[in-house]
């Protein structure tokens, strides 16, 4: 049995943001003595942000580590053979106490040709949402070039915008080239390629500590939309107990809602890694080797070498993702 057969936990990697608050503290249990912490990168093979394993065996080990050592037993022939020695996701949570930034990504070949990176292909998980909290996702009409253009000009690019309010479980796709932001008040799981581009195109005027505005990336965004997508970002899901509710399938990830009950036996088919993002409750995950306690605010990585695992709970809600 390889020493990669185990479930693997991380070191949160946290993030101070000018929009950050207090809820990955209060909720999820992160420890932090700053105000503002916006952003937990659970799992992250970004350079200068690589995860460091937290249990077991490997403990100290950092995830480019076990790629490089463990390569296809650690994420699967399919993707090693695609992805080599790169992690191809990025897990997070994010509070947003203030609005984030309107913004957008570049698709893989802009992002290949401009910054050596993936693109960020991402979806939404609302874990936890103030009253009238909302998200901005998309436009609230049909757009041109020419139009966007003229209301950023004219500081009117609030008016075309989708403002989307949201509950909790409520799930958005957010393609690369569609405009997007999440608004005050919103907690929630993000799943993404591995890639830190973003694309800034209206920050609300808003200046730091210095009275500085932060940077914005107009020239390079405009080229990076895509203004003929379709209104589809709103997820449609099942919630059916003790099984696999497809939530996200893309060419980059597969996303499921997992609501556990009972003891359920999975067996790995997929000749991938698994990944469970603990949304609600707590749940054990057990192999032949190990068992690990996951509970809300918490991520487990699953090895492609692990052939079969139970989950067992009484009532917890798991994000189950594979590329």
């Amino acid at each position: 049995m390889k020493n990669i057969s185990y479930p693997l936990k991380f070191e949160p990697i946290l993030k101070d943001k000018i929009w950050g608050g207090q809820k990955l503290k209060s909720l999820l249990n992160k420890e932090s003595s700053s105000p503002n912490i916006g952003e937990s990168w659970e799992l992250s093979d970004v350079e200068g942000d690589t995860s460091i394993v937290a249990n077991g065996a490997l403990i100290g080990q950092t995830l480019k580590q076990l790629l490089e050592t463990y390569q296809a037993d650690l994420i699967g022939e399919k993707n090693y053979n695609v992805f080599g020695n790169k992690f191809p996701l990025l897990i997070k949570f994010i509070d947003a106490k203030q609005d984030l930034s309107i913004q957008l990504h570049p698709n893989d070949e802009l992002a290949a040709k401009r910054h050596n990176s993936f693109g960020k292909t991402e979806m939404w998980y609302v874990m936890q949402a103030d009253d009238d909290a909302n998200l901005i996702v998309g436009f609230n009409q049909k757009m041109t070039a020419e139009t966007y253009l003229k209301h950023l000009e004219n500081k009117t690019l609030t008016e075309i915008l989708n403002f989307d309010k949201v509950k909790t479980g409520d799930t958005y796709f957010i393609e690369v080239g569609r405009v997007h932001a999440i608004g005050a008040g919103v907690m929630l799981a993000e799943i993404q390629q591995t890639s830190d581009i973003t694309y800034r195109v209206y920050d609300w005027d808003r200046v730091d500590d210095q009275g500085n505005e932060r940077e914005l990336h107009n020239d390079l965004a405009i080229d990076a939309f895509d203004f003929d997508m379709p209104d589809n970002f709103r997820v449609a899901y099942q919630k059916d107990e003790n099984k696999a509710n497809e939530m996200v399938s893309c060419p980059y990830f597969t996303t499921n809602y997992l609501q556990v009950t009972e003891p359920i036996l999975k067996l790995n088919t997929k000749d991938s890694f698994f990944i469970y993002i603990c949304v609600e409750g707590e749940a054990c995950i057990e192999t032949e080797i190990a068992s690990v306690f996951i509970k809300q605010g918490e991520t487990v990585l699953l090895p492609a070498a692990i052939e079969s695992y139970k989950i067992t709970a009484t009532n917890a809600t798991l994000l189950e993702v594979y590329v």
